[in-house]
């Protein structure tokens, strides 16, 4: 009986390196950062082991760190004190995120810095939108988004991420950048957006839980693939330059079609719960945490992903310096 000698090109590691097809490098990801109002603060967030809330004075040790590790782009998130119905505080001048991206693009010009751009983190309902009569409006929020993107591009934002799933969206902060003379900062849209269940230790992290229902009426229902497509093909149309899945791990289908049918840079964001998960079993001794790390990143890579936004971004560069 003949048969195909498969096994001849995984035959040693030199073969193996040699055919390898796909690579993951330290400059396909983007690290999140969470900064909080106050002093001396550098805490660990309960449920995401090696994720911290970090307070401005601390600014420079991290960005650094990042530096250290080889990576070479951050997407900043605040957690301001004050909250309110409409989110001020996202697109405040001096707000806490405007203020981080200053202090980065000020000593660490080298860095990408980008800003998720949403309102949830800042109103006192956790919703993503104004709300009237318990249901977030969409064409009130626009408004708001687009005030709080060129905000953050005023501050120095080299992109706006926004991350809020209202129809529109995209066109509306690409307009509003444009008209206040932005017309090179790009727009990283959170295209696929899935109300997902794989987002929990995030909003522990960011104090971004709505405080009545949930958010189903905007982000998308885990069921849906054409949707996804219907939602991609919206931003491309609307002028994003980059398109994102998230969550990866269970998406990874959708990040295929998306590479498959748009011609702009694919973002996959390896969201908090998938973190947590893989922390968790590491720490119970279950897996081998830079193997299954690296896998997982690999996988997304593979499915299509152009860059990977991850809270095992330190970790993984370590890991793959350590190979060279």
């Amino acid at each position: 009986m003949e048969f195909k000698r498969h096994r001849r090109l995984r035959s040693s590691e030199g073969m193996r390196a040699m055919l390898r097809e796909t690579q993951l490098s330290t400059d396909d990801f983007i690290y999140p950062i969470f900064f909080v109002e106050g002093e001396g603060i550098r805490q660990e967030v309960p449920s995401m082991p090696g994720v911290y809330h970090v307070s401005l004075d601390y600014l420079e040790a991290e960005m650094q760190d990042l530096v250290d590790h080889h990576i070479r782009s951050v997407m900043v998130f605040g957690v301001p004190n004050h909250k309110d119905e409409v989110g001020s505080s996202a697109y405040d001048h001096n707000g806490i995120v405007q203020r981080a991206i200053g202090m980065i693009k000020e000593k660490f010009p080298e860095l990408l810095v980008i800003a998720d751009t949403c309102l949830c983190q800042y109103t006192d309902h956790g919703h993503c939108g104004v709300i009237k009569d318990g249901d977030v409006l969409n064409d009130e929020s626009l408004t708001l988004l687009a005030q709080t993107a060129v905000s953050q591009a005023q501050a120095g934002a080299d992109m706006i991420a926004p991350s809020n799933m209202m129809d529109g969206f995209v066109a509306a902060i690409r307009k509003g950048l444009d008209e206040a003379g932005f017309e090179h900062i790009s727009i990283m849209s959170y295209s696929v957006k899935y109300a997902s269940a794989y987002y929990g230790p995030f909003r522990d992290a960011a104090h971004s839980s709505p405080q009545f229902g949930d958010r189903k009426t905007y982000q998308m229902d885990p069921a849906n693939r054409l949707e996804a497509l219907r939602e991609a093909q919206s931003d491309v149309e609307e002028g994003a330059d980059f398109l994102m899945v998230k969550p990866a791990l269970a998406y990874l289908d959708v990040l295929r079609e998306l590479k498959d049918r748009f011609p702009l840079p694919l973002v996959a964001y390896n969201v908090s719960g998938e973190y947590a998960m893989i922390k968790a079993a590491a720490q119970n001794g279950w897996i081998d945490e830079e193997s299954v790390v690296l896998e997982t990143l690999l996988g997304m890579k593979r499915a299509g992903a152009d860059l990977i936004i991850t809270y095992h971004a330190k970790d993984a560069s370590r890991w793959l310096n350590k190979q060279r």
